[in-house]
């Protein structure tokens, strides 16, 4: 039997268990804006774990970039040290050229950074319209009539298909309603830079295969640049321009997906360097 190469072993990997056509992105909006995030030397230590160990990338306006990368790489470590969440041990973080390390996640939710989690916790004991609204009142400064106010709730609620659900309660809605429901409050507070962590976590193949699209809309309708973490890599490989690849809290590979899944580091992350017959 003819040996299959490590690459082709990640491609399945990327395929899934019933493999189909891996769509990768086209790069529908070239990696020429302005830079808007970015990461010099970035490092955390947990005592002797060095959970991020010297990440330095960019992210251009007007990119979805995803994060992907086996478990406990440091993906969630970084994304809660660029939202200030954890103190860096190291390094700089610049948003829109304007050092950010050691700002609060409410300061840098001001500034335009928004971000999601995964483990949604909307406030159960209010509707749909109440929790979206709650984050355009105070995820923003300045002060603003009440009729704006409503205008950009009764706008996102459109933009991510809520807007039937206004008057419901989240712990009435369905697991992907939640899910759109956390990316509507963030949405609210209208980001720059919008931090998905795992939004597709939980979904199953065809609510997945619905959501990427609207992910896509966020980013060309909405005009929001997305950094995502994911652990789907058919999904993420098939909405993401660019993809970061972290292992044992290093950036092993920065660039577009087709060339991730040929790139030694990479199968050697995934697949342990090792030939399948």
């Amino acid at each position: 039997m003819k040996s299959r190469t490590n690459g082709e072993g990640l491609r399945d990997k990327v395929a899934g268990a019933n493999p189909a056509p891996v769509t990768i992105a086209p790069m529908t909006q070239p990696a020429t804006g302005a830079t808007l995030l970015e990461a010099r030397d970035l490092s955390k230590h947990f005592g002797g774990l060095r959970a991020v160990a010297s990440i330095s990338f960019r992210v251009r306006q007007g990119e979805i970039v995803g994060v992907i990368g086996p478990n406990g790489a440091g993906k969630t470590t970084l994304f809660a040290l660029l939202s200030g969440f954890l103190p860096a041990t190291s390094g700089e973080v610049l948003f829109e050229d304007a050092p950010i390390l050691g700002l609060r996640p409410d300061t840098l939710c001001h500034l335009g950074m928004a971000r999601t989690f995964q483990v949604v916790r909307p406030f159960p004991e209010m509707t749909v319209f109440e929790n979206v609204k709650a984050a355009a009142v105070f995820g923003k400064q300045g002060r603003r009539s009440n009729q704006e106010i409503l205008s950009d709730v009764e706008e996102v609620l459109r933009a991510t298909g809520l807007a039937p659900l206004a008057g419901q309660h989240p712990p009435s809605l369905s697991l992907p309603q939640r899910k759109r429901l956390e990316v509507a409050r963030a949405l609210a507070t209208r980001p720059k830079l919008l931090l998905l962590d795992e939004v597709l976590a939980g979904l199953n193949p065809k609510e997945i295969q619905e959501a990427l699209p609207f992910i896509r809309s966020l980013n060309e309708k909405h005009r929001v640049t997305i950094l995502m973490i994911e652990h789907n890599l058919r999904a993420i490989m098939g909405v993401c321009q660019r993809i970061l690849v972290l292992n044992f809290g290093q950036l092993i590979f920065d660039g577009a997906p087709s060339d991730a899944v040929e790139d030694a580091r990479v199968i050697e992350a995934y697949l342990g360097g090792q030939q399948h017959a």
